[in-house]
């Protein structure tokens, strides 16, 4: 994790639930709410900063076989790109 003494101050502004909620959490989980809020932003950042492929990222918004009709394996079998991109 990052080194507090040398750490910033950030103003965000977030729902009355959601303060609610963390309360909640950091006195179950005996912490203060800055540590829970620093550990999420940190997974947070850790999970998202891999770099993905444009495939990946059309996997997962579920654009990979959502043309009906289409050969299921049509964004990933070369022979459906032959001739493709050429003038004709």
């Amino acid at each position: 994790m990052s080194d507090i003494v040398s750490s910033q101050r950030i103003t965000i502004r977030v729902s009355e639930s959601l303060v609610k909620r963390l309360k909640k959490h950091a006195d179950t989980e005996g912490r203060s709410e800055s540590v829970l809020v620093r550990e999420a932003l940190e997974k947070y950042i850790a999970e998202t900063a891999t770099p993905r492929s444009a495939y990946d990222l059309a996997k997962a918004a579920g654009l990979i076989g959502c043309v009906r009709g289409a050969p299921s394996d049509l964004s990933t079998n070369r022979k459906h790109f032959k001739g493709f991109g050429e003038n004709r």
